[in-house]
């Protein structure tokens, strides 16, 4: 008899350990060191939130654009999305910031290089379900502890960061879980899971550069 073939790891667990070293590299960067510390201004704070902007006006206008596409149905949430979050602390951060001004007027090629990946990624559901999961699910993980962080470093008590809260999701764990359980039900096949992952550790690595910019410039955006 024959032994049957491994079961593939599910797509929600590739993705994750698929890109494990991608997602340490990015998270230990030297700016988001700084600024969780506290060590950077304002200023520094609102020129990566503009740089945040510009990556989700790409990734938001992408999965509306491709809602109809199955893999990308499976992942899409209006709760989600983070622009006008966005807006509402460039508005605490940098006070005057036009909401309506041209994404490419925002001096980062690592944002538009990472907008234009996204835009990219529109030639298949997986891929941009790729850009979706790092991002979001990174927010609903991660992103809730800098969000404390900033609070109590700024003393902000919750103004300015808006970015980091859901108010249509109560409870991140159990979103998170039926977000991978969708994702797992897709049942796509090993070359497509391979394809996925490899689309996260980009993600993952575009992430990186940003911070990697913002990191050049530390000096000058430190308080």
């Amino acid at each position: 008899m024959l032994d049957a073939a491994p079961a593939l790891p599910r797509l929600s667990t590739a993705m994750r350990e698929g890109s494990r070293a991608e997602h340490e590299a990015a998270e230990g960067s030297l700016f988001m060191s700084e600024l969780l510390a506290g060590r950077i201004s304002p200023a520094g704070y609102a020129a990566y939130l503009r740089r945040l902007r510009v990556v989700y006006a790409a990734l938001e206008g992408a999965v509306r654009r491709q809602a109809s596409d199955p893999v990308v149905a499976a992942v899409a949430d209006p709760a989600l999305e983070r622009l006008a979050a966005l807006d509402a602390d460039l508005a605490h951060w940098a006070p005057g910031t036009d909401p309506a001004a041209p994404l490419d007027a925002v001096d980062s090629p690592a944002a538009h290089a990472y907008a234009d990946r996204i835009t990219a990624a529109e030639a298949w559901g997986g891929l941009l379900a790729a850009h979706h999961y790092t991002r979001y699910l990174g927010d609903l993980s991660g992103g809730q502890a800098i969000g404390r962080l900033l609070d109590r470093e700024f003393s902000l008590d919750g103004a300015g960061t808006a970015f980091y809260a859901f108010p249509g999701i109560p409870k991140p764990k159990p979103y998170k879980d039926a977000y991978r359980a969708r994702l797992d039900a897709l049942g796509l096949g090993e070359a497509e899971v391979d394809r996925i992952v490899g689309e996260v550790k980009a993600a993952f690595g575009l992430n990186q550069a940003l911070f990697a910019e913002l990191g050049e410039q530390v000096e000058r955006l430190r308080r």
